[in-house]
């Protein structure tokens, strides 16, 4: 009697355009931080700031133009975490992916908290006791359930929630175009070296998050193309925006550095109420946008490092009717929820400047080694290449280094402990399942 052949898998549907992943990118970089940064800045480096904002877009290029190559030679599910781990082994890779998923589970605490404090603005109840705890509980199950359910309902919400955050800003920037008084954007002071350091590190960490484009490679229609295009384009429109806006916020306001609010402190002056419930109600749909895209890539590393053998399959399962990896999507709301909940995610916070470092570092190391002979017949040939030979990689890598250097003692102490914590994953793993993985360059 023949042996009856074993069930076919469900695999992830390929559902994402090229538009799709640059709204993906978008939503992790424009969060809360354009709405409160501005005054933040100017506080360090006065009217410098546009200029600042200008130069960190640019030093963000260079690393995602790191991602863009090497993104297009994979089209798998796993992004940074997949590029490690053709270039330097499992347990860099593992590493990389940790951290990643991580500060996703960890930043959606943060930003589903920040949530709670704008609604609570206009409903006070939203902030304390029961009522933050519905609202926390509420959100992050329904944007859990909005993942389960298919990974083309997921792009639709993400592709809405960046369209609402982009038109309050637009709004609010075409309108204080003709409301500033350029007397406000001169001088440029003299700055130290401090100060210039100290704003550099501030706006490394406002691009952060494109690093989350090729992380659903697996589900886009051909990540090797679009996923180059959606990095660039992802630059190039949130470094108009924050320059932008931090143009409007230094023309229009008389006191830039002293304001907690800047952009709703000037939207007041231009707009009067309107213009400040405007843009209140811009951030949080813009909040919302980014933990929506939280859910969807932080769920999709922890799927990556399960589908190599790198944490329990249990992760990497795929459901049979969404196609969707639902076991890491409900396991990622639950870290964040308990972490949202709690207030947790403030001690994990130090986290995120050893772990931007981290991923960075590993996939601009990671372009140059690939380009490497011995790599030809490893990893699929690069559909997009850097011009000018290392110069960009070898200038991305120092870039990244930067933060570290930036980095505070608490944040270097917390880095540390999640990577040793992540080597103790992964040791642990070793010894329950001694086999190899399964990368899938």
């Amino acid at each position: 009697m023949p042996t009856p052949d074993p069930p076919v898998q469900p695999s992830l549907r390929r559902t994402l355009g090229r538009w799709d992943l640059t709204a993906i990118g978008v939503n992790q970089v424009i969060g809360s931080a354009i709405f409160l940064m501005p005054s933040e800045v100017a506080s360090q480096i006065g009217t410098w700031a546009p200029t600042a904002f200008v130069a960190a877009g640019l030093a963000s290029l260079l690393v995602a133009l790191c991602f863009a190559e090497v993104g297009s030679r994979f089209d798998v599910t796993g992004g940074p975490y997949i590029f490690t781990r053709a270039a330097f082994g499992r347990f860099a890779a593992f590493e990389v992916g940790w951290m990643q998923w991580f500060t996703r589970a960890t930043s959606q605490a943060s930003v589903a908290n920040g949530i709670a404090l704008a609604l609570g603005f206009y409903w006070p109840v939203m902030t304390t006791g029961a009522g933050r705890a519905t609202m926390l509980v509420g959100l992050i199950v329904v944007l859990a359930a909005i993942n389960v359910r298919g990974i083309k309902q997921s792009a639709w919400l993400v592709n809405l929630l960046t369209v609402g955050k982009l038109v309050p800003l637009a709004v609010f920037i075409l309108v204080g175009l003709f409301f500033l008084d350029p007397g406000r954007l001169v001088p440029l002071p003299a700055i130290s070296t401090g100060q210039a350091a100290s704003a550099a590190l501030l706006l490394i960490f406002v691009y952060g998050g494109y690093d989350v484009i090729p992380v659903p490679a697996g589900e886009a229609h051909d990540p090797r193309r679009h996923v180059p295009f959606a990095l660039v384009l992802t630059i190039v429109i949130v470094t108009a925006v924050m320059t932008l806006a931090q143009i409007v916020a230094t023309g229009v306001l008389p006191d830039l550095p002293s304001s907690s609010t800047p952009l709703a402190d000037a939207s007041l002056i231009m707009l009067g109420g309107g213009g400040a419930m405007l843009v209140g109600i811009g951030s949080v749909i813009s909040m919302t946008g980014n933990n929506a895209g939280q859910v969807l890539t932080g769920s999709r590393m922890l799927f990556a490092l399960a589908e190599n053998g790198e944490l329990p399959r249990f992760f990497g399962r795929i459901h049979p009717t969404f196609r969707t990896p639902a076991n890491a999507i409900v396991f990622t709301s639950a870290v964040a929820l308990l972490l949202a909940l709690t207030g947790s995610f403030v001690a994990l916070a130090a986290v995120s400047a050893v772990a931007r470092l981290v991923t960075y570092v590993g996939a601009c190391a990671a372009t140059l080694a690939l380009r490497a002979p011995r790599y030809e017949q490893a990893v699929q040939p690069a559909s997009f290449v850097i011009p000018l030979g290392p110069v960009v990689p070898v200038l991305a890598v120092a870039i990244s280094m930067a933060i570290l250097a930036g980095a505070s003692w608490a944040q270097l102490v917390g880095g540390a402990l999640a990577l040793l914590g992540g080597a103790a994953l992964f040791w642990l793993n070793q010894v329950l399942h001694p086999h190899p993985g399964r990368a899938r360059p």
